[in-house]
């Protein structure tokens, strides 16, 4: 993770490791490296904007789900709705962005400051790069990139669909099994950062068991619901 880079050797690694790992060549290197600037480390333009990677994770977010709801739709014509919602999940979900993140050595590039240590730092500096690239090679470019040269080439996906991590669903589905009581209550709360903040909370039969914090509803209630989950796992462990 970089806390402090020399400005020239800084433009050159990225310069590289934009060529080496997606293949391309920068025509506005100062959007790439905003991508790899933490809010903790952010400075101000001339009309007092933050320059930092939030609004370009914000857009590599959105493209980054339509690129690969696309790609399942297309490779898997006869699934229904709700399996190609669960097999997307699983791809963007924060966990595997950040593993893919660090697979490609992007959080070496990272500038933020020393104390600072955010959990999705590897994962949202992903989402702001596929912004950045989209902003700087258009969305067909980006679509190619993230299919071809990062999903299939650092995602293992035949076991990544393997794998049951939807947390919510399997929560929900003992809950019914139990003849429990489970609900999700969501609310904004207060950002100093100006950007939405939502927690959600889970009850049980009632009872708050679980609660936790992100920028997405959905992705709260996951990681509420993954709280939840591995509290009843550790009981049946325990007998």
């Amino acid at each position: 993770m970089s806390i402090f880079v020399k400005k020239n050797d800084y433009n050159k690694e990225i310069i590289k490791f934009l060529k080496n790992v997606l293949g391309i060549r920068p025509k506005n290197l100062d959007i790439y490296k905003m991508a790899f600037t933490h809010s903790s480390a952010s400075s101000k333009n001339a009309v007092s904007n933050a320059l930092n990677n939030e609004r370009l994770e914000y857009l590599g977010d959105a493209v980054i789900n339509t690129v690969v709801a696309d790609y399942l739709f297309k490779k898997f014509p006869l699934h229904p709705e709700g399996q190609l919602t669960e097999m997307r999940s699983k791809i963007v979900c924060r966990d595997h962005l950040n593993k893919l993140s660090r697979k490609m050595g992007l959080t070496d590039f990272v500038v933020i400051e020393p104390k600072c240590n955010p959990k999705s730092i590897d994962g949202d500096a992903f989402e702001a790069l596929i912004g950045a690239l989209y902003l700087d090679k258009g969305y067909n470019k980006t679509k190619d990139i993230i299919i071809n040269k990062l999903i299939l080439t650092f995602m293992d996906l035949d076991s990544l669909f393997q794998e049951e991590n939807n947390f919510k669903s399997k929560l929900i589905n003992w809950a019914q099994k139990k003849n429990y009581k489970i609900r999700f209550e969501n609310h904004e709360i207060d950002n100093p950062k100006g950007r939405k903040l939502f927690i959600s909370q889970c009850y049980l039969n009632n009872e708050l068991v679980a609660e936790a914090e992100d920028f997405k509803v959905k992705k709260a209630d996951q990681f509420a619901a993954e709280k939840v989950w591995k509290q009843l796992q550790k009981k049946i462990e325990n007998g």
